[in-house]
């Protein structure tokens, strides 16, 4: 039998929650006691009562949550507030981002626990990464949602309607990566009637990205063709990803300069230190600022402006990795691909 506990984020408006009742009977109904911090489940619509019912027991407080469990599965990466009470007997299940976060590698070492990453959880070689995968697919849909919105002249943006109408021309979105998260984004743009450009280095990502619609261009990435494009942009979106590496910078402060005044770039890469050279973490009580005259959004918890749909999507992605960790611990491949650091050490060959 493992202790499970589930506490509530406390990452600026984040209102997710790990493990939904239903996942949580499920743990249950396998002979694991899960613990559930009180009123952690609000945020997303779930609530003490339905977790009661689904055989768990509530935690009064953050303390006594992490003082009954061994093992800990949250959403977001520890902040101070959480760091205090995990100890070298814990083992952590979250997301992680340690590439663009060395201050938590260095305190997660320091307190000697085992720290394993959703983001780096992998059946293999080719095999995608199964619980970043639902995150990803809502934030490429929200990057589009919240840029286009951010070009209202309200917002400080240029006043630009990406979809147009008849008789004027349609806004412009480029989106620099075509993995999951910037072909959702592409996806989202293309329905809204923008002209979308991406850019990927591979031929199959491109291929589908093509196929989404006349009103879709694929170009191979090079930095003169990003450059090119980007200068007339009225959305760009940076959707890079290196599995547990920090996202390289592929969007100059060059080219932010050249874009139009109350342009929009948002950067779904911020988790792992953004692929804009001008961007910066932010969160949802301050989403935006001002940069070169260009209206930034580097926002780290995306799908947590959804918390009821990220929540069910999360939960039915992590609950048979909690399952197999419970069962196997570290002899699971897919598990121990996800180990960032134990006892002290990086695990991580990407962190190293």
């Amino acid at each position: 039998m493992t202790t499970i506990g589930i506490p509530m984020e406390r990452k600026t408006k984040e209102g997710r929650i790990a493990l939904t009742p239903y996942a949580a009977a499920e743990l249950v109904a396998a002979g694991h006691e899960v613990f559930i911090e009180t009123k952690a489940g609000e945020l997303s619509g779930f609530y003490d009562e339905e977790y009661l019912k689904a055989g768990c027991k509530i935690a009064p407080d953050q303390a006594s949550l992490y003082a009954s469990a061994d093992l800990i599965v949250k959403v977001k990466e520890p902040i101070d507030a959480d760091l205090e009470y995990i100890e070298a007997r814990h083992t952590l299940f979250c997301y992680l981002h340690l590439a663009a976060c060395p201050e938590l590698t260095e305190r997660l070492q320091t307190i000697g626990c085992t720290a394993i990453a959703f983001e780096t959880v992998t059946e293999g070689p080719g095999q995608g990464l199964p619980l970043l995968t639902p995150m990803s697919i809502i934030a490429g849909r929200i990057a589009v949602l919240m840029g286009a919105n951010h070009l209202g002249a309200s917002q400080g943006g240029r006043g630009v309607l990406l979809g147009g109408i008849p008789s004027i021309h349609t806004g412009k979105v480029v989106v620099v990566g075509a993995g999951v998260a910037g072909a959702e984004s592409a996806a989202v743009a293309a329905r809204l009637g923008a002209q979308v450009v991406v850019f990927d280095k591979k031929t199959e990502a491109l291929t589908r990205a093509r196929n989404l619609g006349d009103n879709v261009t694929a170009l191979a990435s090079y930095e003169q063709l990003i450059a090119e494009e980007v200068k007339n942009a009225d959305l760009v979106i940076g959707a890079v990803l290196i599995p547990g590496a920090k996202a390289p910078k592929l969007i100059t402060r060059e080219m932010i300069q050249s874009m139009p005044k109350g342009s929009v770039v948002v950067d779904i890469a911020i988790d792992q230190g953004g692929c804009i050279e001008t961007i910066k973490p932010t969160t949802y009580e301050n989403p935006a600022y001002e940069e070169e005259g260009v209206v930034h959004i580097g926002v780290t918890n995306m799908p947590g402006a959804y918390p009821r749909s990220s929540t069910l999507a999360l939960s039915a992605a992590i609950s048979p990795y909690v399952l197999r960790l419970c069962s196997k611990g570290l002899e699971d491949p897919a598990i121990k691909a996800g180990l960032n650091v134990q006892a002290g050490e990086i695990m991580l060959d990407a962190l190293k």
